[in-house]
């Protein structure tokens, strides 16, 4: 079978189970006000509204997959974008953001 690529918005249900099979990192691109009001556990906080985003992003190991999000979907959508422009081949992009995770319920740590 031919392995994902490229950037993939899902949901929270599937957002979830990948967290959970396949362990991935998590990407919030939120600022970090946001990020400290509450976040997913083990996430690592690049804000995408940071001068160096694409810096940081960049540095990244871009043979590995990614989970990202944001509040609502649109920095991580973008973000998604930037990703794969900077030869990341697989990102799971959650698309109802990090608001559409706790309305699921899914548990989040706070600062």
């Amino acid at each position: 079978a031919e392995k994902p690529s490229g950037h993939k918005r899902i949901g929270v249900d599937a957002f979830a189970k990948i967290l959970k099979e396949q362990k991935l990192p998590v990407l919030d691109v939120r600022t970090p006000d946001e990020y400290d009001e509450g976040h997913i556990k083990d996430a690592v906080n690049i804000d995408y509204y940071a001068d160096d985003f694409k810096k940081r992003i960049g540095q990244l190991d871009k043979t590995k997959a990614y989970l990202l999000h944001c509040r609502s979907g649109g920095r991580s959508g973008r973000a998604g974008k930037i990703m794969i422009d900077l030869g990341f081949k697989l990102i799971y992009d959650l698309a109802p953001g990090m608001n559409g995770w706790q309305a699921a319920g899914r548990p989040v740590v706070a600062k």
